[in-house]
């Protein structure tokens, strides 16, 4: 009731296929951004689709065991709508079309507890959010005061001391850091709960540093190149010979027109929050949506495993919409060109 056939293969590539080429649709128009967010959630639930039917193992048999009597697995197939009514397995059209159907309706179920899917996201995307705001919180408030103090000391021992440690963060993986800081200061010295969400706002702070560290470590040095780089034009030069402070220069003018780069990062970095929350969730039992995927991975349970990636993928393009909106309301040059070519 498992498996993948030819005509699977073929599919899943053409899905791989959408996927990418939705990255080269013009975005420059609302049309081309509208296009682009359909083609990707498409892309990504045919996606999803195809792996599943790509991984070893069958629910019936995850399920019953497979000494289960044939009856009663051809029942369980049929309640699942793994195969027809003459116990044929359904293609792959028809159950991607199921899928969408179901999601449609909100009828999309959970193979083993019978729990609707949506419902189920919705009771845990809430431990995600909370992780994923407390993470970029503690990234936006130590990454770019990091960057500008660099800059502010260009080629001191202080930039080069600041660079190495944000290389230092950016290269330590979630898998060891999580780990680490558990062993420092939840096993050693008893600062922080070991797992779990149930001590409020301490249990998310060890999870939130393991995943914003980082995240800091890159908005830093994003911070210090793009401040570098706007250092020199002549409007600073300008406001330095009007008398302005160093602070005045660098947080009233270098540092706003400094950050399109830094929110490009931020906006994708957010979205990747979202999906890249499995390892850390896993680690400190935090129960996200990423556990819940990683769960139900586990245990075959294909209707919520598509239902959290539908749901990080629609996250993902509303957030990466924000950034392209943020980017009008920091630089008015990009206003006013969106303007002119909505005139067109």
């Amino acid at each position: 009731m498992s498996g993948a056939s030819l005509p699977d293969i073929v599919i899943f590539s053409l899905a791989m296929a959408i996927l990418l080429g939705s990255c080269f649709m013009p975005s420059n128009r609302w049309t081309g951004k509208l296009v682009s967010i359909i083609a990707v959630l498409i892309g990504a639930t045919l996606m999803v689709t195809g792996m599943l039917r790509l991984i070893p193992g069958d629910p019936v048999d995850n399920i019953l065991g497979d000494q289960a009597p044939h009856e009663a697995r051809l029942q369980l197939a049929q309640d699942l709508n793994l195969v027809d009514a003459a116990g044929n397995p359904l293609g792959f059209i028809a159950q991607y079309g199921q899928f969408i159907r179901q999601v449609s309706r909100n009828q999309l179920l959970s193979y083993r507890t019978r729990e609707p899917v949506l419902t189920m996201i919705a009771q845990r995307l809430p431990y995600t959010i909370w992780l994923a705001f407390f993470a970029m919180l503690f990234a936006l408030t130590i990454g770019p005061v990091l960057g500008i103090a660099a800059a502010a000391r260009r080629g001191s021992f202080f930039d080069a001391l600041l660079m190495f440690l944000a290389l230092l963060g950016i290269s330590l993986p979630r898998f060891f850091l999580g780990p680490l800081l558990l062993l420092a200061f939840s096993i050693h010295w008893h600062i922080f709960p070991i797992s779990g969400a149930t001590d409020g706002i301490w249990s998310v702070i060890l999870p939130a540093a393991s995943l914003g560290l980082a995240m800091a470590a890159m908005q830093a040095r994003m911070v210090r190149a793009s401040i570098l780089e706007v250092m020199s034009e002549d409007y600073i030069r300008v406001a330095r010979a009007k008398g302005l402070s160093e602070n005045q220069v660098y947080f009233k003018h270098a540092l706003r027109n400094a950050l399109l780069p830094v929110i490009t990062v931020v906006g994708l970095e957010l979205g990747g929050l979202l999906a890249g929350s499995v390892v850390t969730e896993k680690i400190f039992n935090w129960p996200g949506i990423g556990l819940l995927l990683l769960e139900s991975i586990q245990r075959l349970d294909m209707p919520i495993v598509q239902g959290v990636v539908l749901t990080v993928a629609f996250a993902y393009v509303f957030i990466n919409l924000l950034t392209d909106l943020s980017y009008q309301w920091i630089d008015p040059r990009i206003r006013l060109q969106t303007i002119a070519q909505a005139l067109k």
